[in-house]
């Protein structure tokens, strides 16, 4: 075997499985060559390979024989060794790969002072480390999720692969050292929870909350974030922008044919999706006011601009523009409620 191939363990282990395999079937068909059935040869390589030394199924006294088992033995059990000692290789390499670098890593964030704490490494934290890296400010990036950690270190992050609403993983990224503190984790819940700990381990500190549902934001204020930032609020203040100039749905159109890169991009970024729903007669919808339809779907959109269907278009119409059946919503959602949207809108719904 060549050292290239040596050089990784997991291959190693590869190499010896297939090249016991080998051996054992020659070992079989050279039994089988000497008369012996096919459950007789497997049975006596398989005991010979494993060391395990029942006994011999069939009298070994033919020089063919004795021949067939020495080269058996030498063979296979060389091949198990190699094996088995490549196997513990690769245990170990990777348990000493696991422990050596989480030391490291935790030795250069605590070399860290006045550095940006990141929780939360999903769209939005992962452009939040881009800007932050393009700006040559220091971070450390919580995230749980072994996958998104993987990136995380491809890209030459400082992290921790820990639940970042625990006190101590807060504390091991240096909160007390740190200048800010942005908690992006999709969960409300979670982002609430870290904020008040931030606050509590470090009461100066900067903090930046993200919030889903609009309801959110007084909470996270309470528990002492400095800025909320709500992605769909967002979203939609960048589609009005554009309405603003433009006819609502060749803006949709361009998007949909991939003319409105920037847009879509942005939307992207934030997990937002743009589409015009029309309000069939005797939906839930018709006959309602704007709030009462943003109520109706608990958060999971919001209406940028009304289409009246007699002409006409409102930019950021009031909660309390009333819309009736056949006109058109402008809607910034989650991909997600694609379906919530046409059961709410469509003839019958909900």
């Amino acid at each position: 075997m060549s050292s290239g191939f040596l050089s990784s363990p997991l291959r190693n282990v590869i190499g010896g499985i297939l090249f016991v395999m080998v051996v054992a079937v020659v070992a079989v068909f050279a039994y089988m060559g000497q008369g012996w059935s096919l459950g007789d040869a497997v049975y006596m390589v398989a005991m010979t390979v494993y060391t395990v030394g029942y006994g011999e199924v069939h009298p070994v006294t033919t020089p063919q024989l004795r021949a067939i088992t020495i080269a058996l033995m030498v063979v296979g059990c060389t091949g198990m060794v190699f094996t088995t000692g490549s196997l513990i290789q690769l245990i170990t390499a990777a348990q000493f790969q696991q422990v050596f670098g989480t030391r490291r890593m935790q030795k250069e964030i605590d070399g860290l002072t006045g550095h940006v704490v990141v929780c939360g490494f999903g769209r939005i934290g992962q452009q939040l480390c881009h800007e932050l890296k393009a700006a040559r400010m220091s971070f450390v990036v919580i995230d749980h999720d072994t996958e998104r950690m993987e990136s995380a270190r491809a890209a030459g992050h400082c992290f921790l692969e820990a639940d970042a609403t625990d006190e101590e993983t807060l504390k091991r990224a240096g909160i007390t050292r740190a200048k800010a503190l942005a908690t992006v984790l999709p969960e409300d819940a979670a982002n609430v929870f870290i904020t008040l700990s931030a606050r509590a381990l470090k009461p100066d500190i900067f903090i930046i909350a993200r919030g889903e549902l609009p309801s959110t934001e007084r909470k996270l204020v309470q528990a002492g974030a400095n800025r909320v930032v709500l992605p769909a609020r967002i979203g939609a203040e960048r589609v009005a922008e554009l309405l603003l100039f433009d006819d609502i749905n060749s803006i949709v159109a361009r998007m949909r044919a991939g003319g409105n890169d920037r847009l879509a991009a942005d939307l992207r970024l934030l997990g937002l999706d743009m589409e015009v729903v029309a309000v069939e007669n005797g939906s839930a919808c018709d006959k309602r006011t704007i709030g009462e339809i943003e109520k109706l779907g608990a958060g999971a959109f919001l209406i940028v601009a009304l289409e009246k269907r007699m002409g006409g278009a409102l930019i950021q119409p009031e909660q309390g523009t009333y819309v009736e059946a056949g006109d058109g919503l402008c809607i910034v959602r989650r991909p997600e409620k694609a379906q919530m949207l046409e059961d709410l809108f469509a003839a019958g719904g909900a």
